[in-house]
């Protein structure tokens, strides 16, 4: 390697998030970008065309994660970063695309300082992190981890009924690249932080450690449909009466004290016939439960099942629930750590050890590869949302500490 010192080009990071943002610009300055949509292709194509007149080297697999290779000099372990390039519905500009521009803007500041690396060096685009059109979410790290088999991901419907491969071949990335059987020596995502603590805290870097245990399920609660003038309150079966008293409860379960500050979230509903001048016959919605401890949230669920039942059964409504969506408290090396804590001294950077509340890529592929992650911070901790922003000091903290953690780990 040589002794040159490379200098992240922060104008050209800032302008390439600006240009992706264009891509599903909200009015209120968000972006909604939805995965194996028109707009998340036009962002893939854009990124695969810069990559390309870089001269990197871009294979697409069969759920449509983007590999995009820079060469190193010798047949080593490669080693990767990246994140995702959709949004939620009315989400934000940074969310999983900063990880992808920051390390673009790596491999294409390498490129300006002729800096050749011992390991090849893998910038990946992962397919459907979000999980707001697809469920689960992080399905094309879970695909490529082998969490996912790719026929079940295939099936997998969205709300309007179309599959996972049938949005693959609309917008031409059911890809073919064989991404099996190689050898990958460390895997460093980065991320904004999506939570308040980094600014809180006025530190620069978060240093993740690991991340929480988290569990999706999916409650369908069944009544009888009825006339809102005709039928008395007290003979109703009504679907929605035990959604609003289901989701109070939980609430309360989750603020008790012995929850020790667990993370319950109500995050979608849907509710049929879903007439105004008609009593529910049937309500939908989902819950997203994390912790760190795995214990805790075992015992929690066991609590969330017993609660669900006793209210259902009091207003006669039938009661089902589906997890799915499981994943442990996942803690990441050390070695990897170490070389995040390194490279953000280097920088000279204030930093924290953080465990991370999202769940993530690097979450998956932490189970096949040495791994970690790098957080910046995200003005009032504010995510998912348009009004996300981070500032210029931020952008290239991050950028600056995955150049160094990159360049110490192809060494």
């Amino acid at each position: 390697m040589s002794n040159i010192q490379p200098q992240i080009n922060i104008k050209r990071l800032e302008k390439l998030l600006d240009d992706f943002a264009q891509i599903g610009r909200t009015d209120n300055g968000g972006v909604s970008r939805l995965t194996l949509t028109m707009l998340d292709k036009q962002a893939r194509d854009l990124l695969i065309q810069i990559s390309q007149s870089a001269g990197f080297k871009v294979r697409i697999d069969a759920i449509g994660n983007i590999f995009i290779r820079r060469d190193g000099l010798k047949d080593l372990p490669v080693v990767m970063t990246g994140s995702h390039g959709d949004s939620q519905p009315k989400g934000g500009r940074y969310d999983g695309i900063y990880g992808v521009l920051a390390g673009l803007e790596v491999l294409l500041t390498l490129n300006d300082f002729n800096i050749k690396t011992n390991h090849p060096i893998e910038l990946v685009m992962w397919t459907n992190e979000e999980g707001s059109r697809f469920a689960p979410s992080m399905m094309g790290s879970a695909v490529f981890t082998g969490k996912l088999k790719l026929e079940d991901a295939y099936a997998i419907k969205d709300q309007q009924g179309f599959t996972v491969k049938q949005a693959l071949e609309k917008i031409g990335y059911l890809g073919s690249d064989n991404t099996e059987n190689y050898s990958i020596k460390a895997i460093i995502e980065a991320h904004i932080e999506q939570g308040p603590i980094l600014e809180l805290e006025h530190k620069t870097i978060g240093i993740v450690k690991g991340a929480f245990a988290q569990r999706w399920y999916e409650v369908n609660l069944s009544g009888l449909a009825a006339h809102a003038g005709t039928t008395p309150v007290n003979m109703r079966q009504d679907a929605v009466v035990g959604l609003s008293e289901c989701v109070t409860a939980l609430n309360q379960l989750a603020l008790n004290p012995d929850s020790k500050d667990i993370r319950l979230t109500v995050g979608m509903i849907t509710v049929s016939p879903n007439s105004r001048n008609v009593v529910a016959g049937h309500c939908f919605f989902t819950i997203d439960l994390r912790h760190y401890d795995s214990d805790l949230l075992e015992s929690f669920e066991t609590q969330m099942y017993a609660l669900l039942s006793e209210i259902t059964k009091k207003l006669n409504l039938k009661l089902e629930i589906k997890k799915i969506l499981s994943m442990p408290a996942i803690h990441f090396d050390p070695a990897c750590i170490n070389a995040v804590k390194n490279a953000t001294v280097k920088n000279n950077y204030s930093a924290i050890e953080m465990i991370s509340g999202a769940g993530h890529d690097a979450c998956h592929l932490s189970t096949v590869a040495p791994t970690s992650m790098i957080f910046i911070p995200c003005i009032k901790g504010i995510s998912h949302n348009e009004a996300e922003s981070i500032t210029t000091l931020w952008c290239k903290a991050g950028a600056d500490v995955l150049l160094d953690t990159l360049l110490y780990l192809t060494q």
